[in-house]
C-alpha cells in the first residue's frame, strides 16, 4: 500500500478520477492532492461537481476502462436481470440527480449495489452530490494505495 502523494500530474490524477477534467486540473496545482480533494471538490460550482462524476463510468456498464472493469468485476458474468435492474435505475438516478451514481465498489458484486442504488434515490440531490463525491474521491484514494 502506498502513502498520498506529495504532488501528482493533471495526466495521474485524471487515470485516478477516470478522466481530464476541470476538477483534476485544479487538483494537479495542490500540494496533497488526494487529501485536499475532498475540500476542493466542495468548494467547485455544482457544474464542475457534476462534471467531475459524470466522468465516471456507470455501475453495471459493460464498457469500462482497464481498471474500472476490474473493480466491478465481469459484466458478462452477472445475472442479466440484474444488469436490466442497474440499467434501469441508472437511468431514473441521472433523470432525478443529473448526474450519474457514483459508488465505492470496493470489489462487491452488481447485485449487491441494487439496494444500495435504490436506497439512494430517496435521497435529496445535495445529498447524493456530496455523497458521491465522497465516493469519487475514496475510489481515486483506493486507487493510488493500490498501484
Amino acid at each position: 500500500m502506498r502513502d498520498l502523494p506529495r504532488q501528482l500530474s493533471v495526466e495521474e490524477l485524471a487515470d485516478l478520477f477516470q478522466a481530464h477534467s476541470r476538477f483534476v486540473e485544479r487538483l494537479a496545482r495542490e500540494e496533497d492532492p488526494l487529501a485536499r480533494a475532498r475540500e476542493v471538490l466542495a468548494s467547485l460550482p455544482e457544474e464542475e461537481r457534476a462534471e467531475a462524476l459524470n466522468a465516471h463510468p456507470r455501475i453495471g456498464e459493460r464498457r469500462l476502462s482497464g481498471r474500472s472493469a476490474t473493480e466491478q468485476g465481469d459484466a458478462t458474468a452477472e445475472d442479466p436481470a440484474v444488469m436490466e435492474e442497474l440499467a434501469r435505475l441508472n437511468a431514473a438516478y441521472e433523470k432525478r440527480f443529473g448526474f450519474r451514481f457514483v459508488v465505492f465498489v470496493n470489489r462487491r458484486p452488481r447485485a449487491a449495489l441494487v439496494p444500495v442504488l435504490r436506497e439512494r434515490l430517496g435521497r435529496t440531490r445535495e445529498e447524493e452530490l456530496a455523497t458521491g463525491c465522497d465516493a469519487l474521491v475514496s475510489i481515486a484514494e483506493d486507487r493510488w494505495r493500490s498501484r
